[in-house]
């Protein structure tokens, strides 16, 4: 038997044309305790994200209605676009990357679906209506007054949830001071931002408790990927084939060598919050949630049997034909694949803390030519924007960087406010017997003080002295 990645309906398997809701099991064990720890840390960095400042500026923000982002307190504007898009090119490389060295794992630790739904929504499933059969005999069971106060209860937890998650999304979007802004002032004053709350909450609350796993196996273009990014040296959670076939009940302290070790129990598939069974191969609605290595590791203990039935495995190693070539073969392409994405990573934070704090842009100004002058001078004239993209105010300075090249500026501005922008008209100008060529390349310094924070290039043209 090997491993295949099943994209159709098994005869043993119930009709999927329909719908079946998924009851899964509590999980718990070594590998759900991590997953915990991660989980929350994550939850923990989502809620603070929006609301903790770095020199007075939101450490996450991506306010697209203003073109304005917030990244570790560093704020971007359009003319960052390079930088966004080298983001951009890491987070598509580590989709790719990532994922066939170590399979779906985003989804089942890190990805903010499987996060909310398993450690908070389904949590709180838990804690009312009980583990997974009881949750089953409740909502196959009559209609009475302790069904429907469990119902109103979760639901209004649900709704509740939804509402803060709805508000953390808008804070990343408009910033938390915004947010406040609509929560304080009265609603008449910012409807779009209220029905904005409003609509993401029902969405929120509509997702986690009914579309649920269908985000995973049907929604999310991630999981349709896997099947292509996975190849024979991938490691992803699976079930070993070679060990466990043929299963079938055992007794404790049996040894019977005409059984593999699986004991059919079907634990792994109780758990499974996508309601697969791991063993029928590797499977697109699989998220690496580890929950199936857990239930199958408790049950291995207790009948004295090697644990991992259920783990971590390339293909190879789970239909028993890893050798030692397939082994480190896989081991340097994922030291290699690793090694990219944190030269990636290093270059995009690079980026991001050594780009400048003033942005200029520095154009020949529309129609316009070099100008003689009566005083034996040429000059050209130019439009000058600047921005500020820190959060303090700015004094500067324009200083020509090129022999022989002066500044006039029409409208003298020495002065940025932060998150400020000015734009200027100067003058560049040279005297005409200096002039040896057509155009000449200037270089124009942006000075705080005695720092250059910025430099500028443009061509000065003057027809050359004779």
């Amino acid at each position: 038997m090997g491993i295949v990645v099943n994209e159709s309906v098994q005869p043993n398997q119930p009709d999927k044309s329909k719908r079946k809701w998924i009851y899964a099991k509590k999980p718990s064990g070594k590998l759900y305790n991590y997953r915990q720890v991660v989980g929350y840390g994550l939850l923990l960095f989502f809620f603070l994200g929006p609301i903790l400042k770095i020199n007075g500026n939101p450490f996450l923000m991506f306010n697209v209605i203003e073109r304005k982002f917030s990244i570790f307190g560093n704020i971007f504007y359009p003319q960052d676009f390079h930088i966004f898009l080298f983001g951009m090119l890491i987070v598509m490389v580590c989709i790719v990357l990532f994922t066939a060295v170590y399979g779906r794992v985003w989804c089942g630790w890190t990805c903010p679906q499987t996060i909310f739904m398993e450690l908070i929504f389904r949590r709180i499933e838990y804690l009312i209506e009980g583990d997974w059969m009881q949750q089953k005999k409740l909502n196959e069971g009559p209609d009475t007054d302790a069904k429907a106060w469990k119902k109103v209860l979760k639901h209004t937890i649900f709704l509740l949830i939804s509402f803060i998650i709805s508000n953390l999304f808008l804070a990343y979007i408009i910033g938390a001071d915004a947010l406040y802004k609509i929560a304080t002032d009265p609603i008449d004053q910012h409807i779009v931002g209220f029905i904005s709350i409003l609509v993401f909450t029902l969405v929120f609350y509509f997702v986690f408790a009914y579309v649920r796993d269908i985000v995973c196996t049907k929604i999310c273009p991630y999981g349709r990927l896997q099947g292509v990014l996975l190849d024979e040296n991938s490691v992803t959670v699976a079930y070993n084939v070679a060990r466990g076939e043929p299963r079938g009940k055992q007794k404790r302290g049996v040894l019977d060598d005409k059984k593999g070790d699986c004991i059919d129990c079907h634990l792994c598939v109780h758990v499974c919050p996508t309601g697969i069974d791991i063993r029928d191969g590797i499977q697109l609605e699989c998220v690496s949630c580890t929950a199936c290595i857990d239930a199958c590791d408790a049950v291995m203990e207790k009948i004295n049997k090697p644990k991992r039935l259920i783990g971590f495995y390339s293909p190879a190693e789970a239909e028993g034909k890893e050798t030692e070539k397939l082994g480190k073969k896989r081991n340097t392409r994922a030291i290699i694949y690793s090694g990219i994405l944190v030269v990636l990573m290093a270059i995009f934070g690079f980026m991001i803390f050594s780009r400048s704090d003033v942005d200029g842009r520095l154009l020949r100004a529309k129609g316009s030519t070099y100008q003689m002058r009566d005083d034996g001078t040429v000059s050209n004239l130019y439009s000058l924007e600047l921005i500020n993209k820190t959060s303090k105010d700015i004094d500067f300075d324009l200083v020509s960087e090129t022999e022989g090249i002066k500044i006039q500026v029409v409208n003298p501005i020495s002065h940025l406010n932060r998150e400020g922008n000015a734009k200027l008209s100067i003058f560049l100008i040279a005297d005409k017997k200096s002039i040896k060529q057509y155009k000449t390349d200037v270089k124009i310094d942006i000075k705080a003080g005695d720092k250059v924070i910025e430099t500028m290039e443009t061509t000065f043209i003057a027809p050359p002295a004779k």
